[in-house]
């Protein structure tokens, strides 16, 4: 007998009913932050070649508790109406748990972005844009779509031109999109703001004594062993921060094999070799692993899957040795797989926060737009001139002359980027310790999972009791 579609919506539903019964609030309260609120599918014709193409796409918001809603848009084959509204259920949750202002949204178009030209793909995003703006789905107060998985800057650059173009003197029409160049008003740290959220908030969890003391593992990220899945910009980043860390990274996978390494891999000469030749197989001292997912089987302390939803399932789940499973990608592992890490006493730290690195800075990047001003400009130089100062007068007092290194150091004023890291650590630090609390609180709680959707659950809830809605 087949098994059963796998039905990426009903699996986030289904996660979300096993934490509200831990929950005291109205069954009304909680079906409405169930719901996805509105969902726009649309068709629209573009002209590729000789032949008119019609484009299939969608546009989901998931919850308008909080205003603007916010999430990515897909160019991929796979993405469907229940693929963009379980994402954008994520978002709502994400958002709540790392305290984003935003309610949760998600976008896709079903297309395969390799088989069309830069033009033809301009052609696509600018027609979707202003299909999204026509039905007012996109705006920085409404909605603010950022990149996802088959997007980047390119195209959040042609969302901005677009809806700025078809919304003439907008003042803060900047805040429409986030993920834009930093020439266009994007903000500097964004590209790597997921990969370095998801060493953030798992470098937390592994300097958690308690945690730690439980998997028989020592504390620190320090000396552990990481496989990554997915060497995309989420992957690559999570490899490099990990090795930068003091982890080993073992192994890296991609959909055209796996390569294993125990004496660790430098993501950066692998990235060029797959450049180079196509394929990050033959990588040099490497093993080379045929079979793409048997790399999530291979034994280590952190697996990091950082590529597409439902790479371990009931089947391979009881085959996979990793002791912490970090959810880098969007629903990565089913409610049968969770079940049977439960089981197995594996932690698993789960995607609705660990990889809110990229809303979170896309916050900061919003706000930056608001507010019309670079992070970093109004105070970076009377801090180094009052560092030089206390420095100076520390001389002065001591008699000692205060070294060249630890001076350039001591005087540096924060860069843009230096305050958008030290804003997303804070965030994953205070997201990982709220979880902690609330898996704690009670031992009838089966998992991570179970405590961020409380976590979120009670965020959102709480929201709409405020406004009045629920008398």
């Amino acid at each position: 007998m087949p098994a059963p579609e796998y039905k990426f919506f009903e699996a986030v539903e289904k996660s979300f009913n096993k934490a509200a019964q831990f929950t005291n609030w109205d069954p009304g309260i909680l079906e409405q932050i169930k719901q996805c609120n509105s969902v726009y599918r649309m068709f629209f014709p573009v002209k590729i070649g000789d032949k008119i193409e019609v484009i299939k796409a969608y546009r989901v918001q998931h919850s308008q508790h909080k205003l603007p809603s916010k999430g990515g848009i897909r160019f991929s084959l796979s993405v469907n109406l229940d693929e963009v509204m379980a994402l954008a259920a994520l978002m709502t949750y994400k958002c709540a748990i790392v305290n984003v202002p935003f309610g949760g949204a998600k976008g896709g178009i079903s297309i395969d972005p390799k088989k069309y030209t830069p033009y033809e793909l301009e052609k696509i995003t600018r027609r979707y844009t202003s299909e999204l703006i026509k039905k007012n789905f996109i705006g920085p107060g409404t909605d603010v779509p950022a990149p996802d998985y088959g997007t980047g800057e390119r195209e959040m650059a042609w969302i901005l031109d677009t809806y700025m173009s078809m919304r003439p003197g907008e003042i803060d029409g900047l805040g429409c999109v986030t993920g834009k160049p930093v020439s266009q008003g994007g903000v500097r740290g964004r590209k790597e703001a997921t990969g370095l959220g998801v060493f953030y908030g798992i470098r937390e969890v592994c300097n958690m004594k308690e945690v730690m003391e439980k998997m028989n593992l020592p504390l620190g990220v320090g000396g552990k062993t990481v496989i990554v899945q997915g060497l995309g910009n989420v992957g690559y980043h999570a490899a490099k921060f990990f090795r930068e860390g003091g982890a080993k990274v073992i192994a890296l996978a991609e959909y055209e094999g796996a390569i294993f390494n125990k004496n660790g891999l430098h993501e950066e000469e692998v990235f060029q070799h797959r450049k180079k030749t196509g394929s990050i197989l033959n990588f040099p001292g490497a093993t080379n692993i045929v079979n793409s997912s048997d790399a999530l089987e291979q034994e280590c302390d952190i697996l990091i899957p950082a590529a597409l939803e439902n790479v371990i399932n009931g089947e391979n789940a009881p085959r996979v040795k990793a002791k912490i499973i970090g959810e880098a990608a969007n629903g990565p592992l089913t409610p049968e797989a969770d079940d049977v890490f439960a089981n197995q006493g594996v932690l698993v730290v789960p995607d609705m926060y660990l990889n809110a690195g990229g809303v979170t800075v896309s916050y900061f990047e919003w706000l930056k737009n608001l507010s019309h001003v670079r992070y970093g400009r109004l105070e970076k130089r009377f801090t180094e001139n009052m560092n030089a100062h206390i420095i100076s007068q520390i001389e002065d007092l001591t008699g000692k002359k205060v070294g060249a290194k630890e001076r350039e150091f001591i005087m540096h004023g924060a860069d843009e980027v230096d305050l958008v890291y030290s804003g997303l650590e804070e965030t994953m630090s205070t997201a990982t310790k709220e979880i902690m609390d609330c898996w704690k609180s009670n031992v009838q709680i089966p998992d991570m999972r179970t405590a961020a959707y409380i976590v979120a659950i009670n965020k959102v809830a709480t929201s709409y009791a405020e406004l009045g809605i629920f008398p």
